[in-house]
């Protein structure tokens, strides 16, 4: 670690940031990222244990800062780049408004546990609690409710969607038991 403290931050800095540029491309970025790297050096000091190997050492700290970089700039999306307007479908409120009057058309027996855990956000636990029967009577009413509901809605409808869960596509299969403006 004495090798580390040696190592002055101008003896490394100009070398670390035209490797990191020729990288990034930005030199902000650049200089972010070796700002980090010197940050990390001191901190992670103690982990070197060959102090001859230092310089690699440093470089993989490096190359490893410049691919969380890249990695967290492309998990972030710019919101000006966005279109929020067209990115919205009237089909997620329609087939909303279309589940809420099919919930209503289940046996009480399953509705009320549905209700209870898709509405109101009560745990399957809770669910159990309120009415009075055991755990795996409440889970085992939520599944069959799912399936009820999701059986009557393809039965409905034919709905597509992303990979998100919105509804891009949504067709009648047989007329609708609810009133819809979509």
């Amino acid at each position: 670690m004495q090798e580390v403290a040696a190592l002055t931050w101008d003896a490394l800095y100009d070398e670390l940031l035209s490797f990191v540029y020729a990288r990034v491309k930005d030199k902000s970025t650049a200089q972010d990222i070796v700002q980090d790297v010197f940050i990390k050096v001191h901190t992670k000091g103690s982990q070197l244990r060959e102090a001859e190997k230092i310089s690699n050492w440093i470089y993989q700290i490096t190359r490893n800062a410049v691919a969380d970089h890249f990695r967290k700039v492309s998990r972030n999306i710019e919101p000006v780049n966005v279109n929020w307007e067209s990115s919205y479908h009237e089909f997620n409120d329609c087939v909303s408004r279309c589940l809420k009057v099919l919930m209503g058309s289940l046996p009480d027996k399953y509705r009320r546990p549905l209700q209870l855990a898709e509405i109101e956000n009560l745990t399957q636990y809770e669910i159990a609690e309120q009415l009075n029967i055991s755990y795996s009577g409440a889970r085992s009413r939520v599944q069959r409710a799912r399936k009820m509901l999701k059986d009557k809605l393809d039965e409905l409808y034919f709905i597509k969607t992303d990979s998100y869960g919105n509804v891009i596509v949504c067709k009648d299969r047989r007329p609708c038991c609810c009133s819809r403006d979509c």
